[in-house]
């Protein structure tokens, strides 16, 4: 169970949040935040997996948020919402945010002279901020941040602790960036004289728009001449990489361990499944999911849900596909060949 930072009845909760309510317990106060099997009497919780249907019927919680098809069985007070996981989002974020003051400039921090902060931004512990950075309104910086020369950062953006933002880097408003997440680094630009490879200069940088979360240890290249873009509302979940001038459409969500070549156009109201790979210079239509482990190799014009790759086998049955896979070719020109004949007699 989470303890809230808020205390506030059912009935307040309701219409701060536009929910009907149903159950004779409203004026009840909601002190913690718990799953639907560990939720007691003064807790909130959520309903919206069947698999979970057990837990529901035996819930302790005061309140439950639910679709209006679920809410006559609803042990405690029903919220009933369209959406129930949309409204628990909201609901959570605002029962448990801290809004405290908490704007500091630890003393260890180094600040270059020429950086504009906010009066009212705060700068952890043992962070460096270099020549010409911007750090807007409200904005966090955890201890062990780098911002290096000529980058900004918006208005109300928390970075956690060890975040490496490189030079020329542009962050809007709203954006939250975690752990190990390094925005800026060269992309994988080299070219082959003679055998030996030499490195060629990455001289775009990268811009990142309002909204946008950063899983903790992402990587975001900067552009070769051009900027790499991350739009509005882009949601990356842990361990996601961004090659080098690729471009991210607004509302896209990518889910951890996914990598996208350099150059890369992805469209709107994307989603991709964990371990993604995408080959670059490709170009993503809108509204595309592509399910998780799937391997793009070519351009998608078309909306819809693409996959690819192999179902998990038993490694004997695997092995004995794979041989056969590998002869595919073969047995289709065979089968050609046979069917010519067949036509023709």
């Amino acid at each position: 169970m989470i303890k809230t930072t808020k205390k506030l009845s059912i009935e307040t909760i309701a219409e701060k949040f536009d929910l009907t309510i149903i159950g004779n317990d409203k004026q009840l106060i909601i002190e913690g935040i718990a799953t639907l099997e560990h939720a007691q009497a003064s807790d909130l919780s959520f309903f919206t997996n069947k698999k979970y249907k057990q837990d529901f019927l035996s819930s302790k919680a005061a309140a439950i948020i639910v679709s209006e098809a679920d809410s006559d069985s609803c042990p405690g007070v029903a919220l009933i919402t369209d959406n129930p996981y949309l409204a628990y989002a909201k609901i959570a974020d605002y029962l448990t945010r801290n809004e405290e003051s908490n704007i500091t400039k630890h003393p260890s921090a180094v600040i270059h002279d020429t950086a504009t902060i906010s009066a009212n931004s705060s700068i952890g512990a043992h962070t460096v901020i270099a020549e010409g950075v911007v750090i807007g309104e409200g904005t966090v910086l955890e201890a062990g941040c780098v911002i290096n020369a000529g980058s900004s950062i918006g208005s109300n953006c928390h970075l956690y602790p060890n975040v490496t933002i490189y030079h020329g880097v542009t962050i809007k408003n709203n954006v939250i960036i975690h752990s190990g997440s390094v925005i800026g680094s060269d992309g994988f630009g080299i070219a082959n004289d003679n055998g030996k490879w030499l490195k060629v200069p990455q001289l775009g940088g990268v811009c990142i728009g309002n909204n946008v979360e950063l899983g903790a240890c992402c990587t975001i290249d900067r552009g070769a001449l051009e900027d790499t873009i991350i739009e509005n509302g882009v949601k990356l979940d842990n361990q996601v990489h961004i090659a080098h001038n690729d471009f991210i459409g607004e509302n896209t969500a990518i889910a951890a361990q996914v990598g996208i070549a350099g150059s890369t156009h992805i469209g709107k109201n994307c989603a991709f499944g964990g371990q993604v790979g995408i080959v670059g210079h490709a170009s993503i239509a809108d509204n595309v999911q592509l399910t998780g482990g799937s391997r793009v190799l070519s351009s998608i014009n078309k909306s819809g849900t693409y996959t690819s790759g192999t179902p998990l086998q038993e490694t004997s049955l695997w092995h004995k596909n794979h041989v056969r896979f590998k002869q595919l070719d073969s047995l289709y020109r065979q089968l050609k060949k046979i069917s010519k004949t067949l036509l023709t007699d």
